[in-house]
């Protein structure tokens, strides 16, 4: 976020993501890529589809990279898809790097063929979110602005709106820190000669 956003307007965002494996809670890695679009989606008030499960872990430029386990997530998400009625708008979103892993059971590829489930593969965070969305990611111009209704343009426009809230919030203190006046000390009093 710092590396693409920070550098023309100031952040007043402060967000961890987990890029390491661990065991507990929302996985690290596996789950990484989905918590930067979920971060950023929110950022953005950016919609996203509910009908896509997501893994992939990712590096801090942006790039996917693979996961282990992924027939067992695919074939995972498909299950509660058919379970709970396979509407033909379900799919995974998996790591490019992924494809050549998959082995997936006979009735999964059936539903794919069929068009009534979707593997995704993507290479960026942008490809992912431009799945999750349905807006074109957006491209940085000349001046580094990207287009006002692309992931990337509305991003820029969540992050300006918390930097002018936290302007707005600070400016107040400023102006009545500045009004206070000093109490004055009284001055010592001085009797008589010594």
């Amino acid at each position: 976020i710092a590396g693409r956003y920070g550098r023309r307007l100031p952040l007043s965002l402060h967000a961890t993501l987990v890029f390491e494996q661990s065991y507990a809670g929302v996985e690290g890695d596996s789950a990484s890529l989905a918590e930067a679009c979920a971060l950023l989606s929110a950022v953005g008030e950016i919609p996203i589809r509910q009908a896509y499960s997501m893994t992939g872990s990712i590096n801090q430029a942006g790039v996917v990279q693979p996961i282990g386990g992924v027939n067992e997530k695919v074939e995972g998400f498909f299950d509660v898809c058919v379970a709970r009625g396979l509407a033909g708008d379900h799919g995974v979103v998996i790591p490019s790097g992924n494809v050549k892993d998959l082995m997936l059971r006979e009735d999964v590829v059936e539903a794919v063929r069929g068009e009534r489930f979707s593997i995704i593969a993507v290479d960026t965070i942008d490809d992912a979110l431009e799945v999750l969305s349905g807006l074109p990611a957006g491209t940085a111009d000349a001046d580094g602005a990207y287009p006002d209704d692309s992931v990337n343009g509305r991003v820029v426009a969540g992050l300006r709106r918390f930097a002018e809230h936290a302007r707005e919030f600070a400016a107040p203190l400023g102006a009545a820190k500045a009004k206070v006046a000093r109490p004055r000390r009284p001055s010592p009093k001085r009797t008589g000669s010594a």
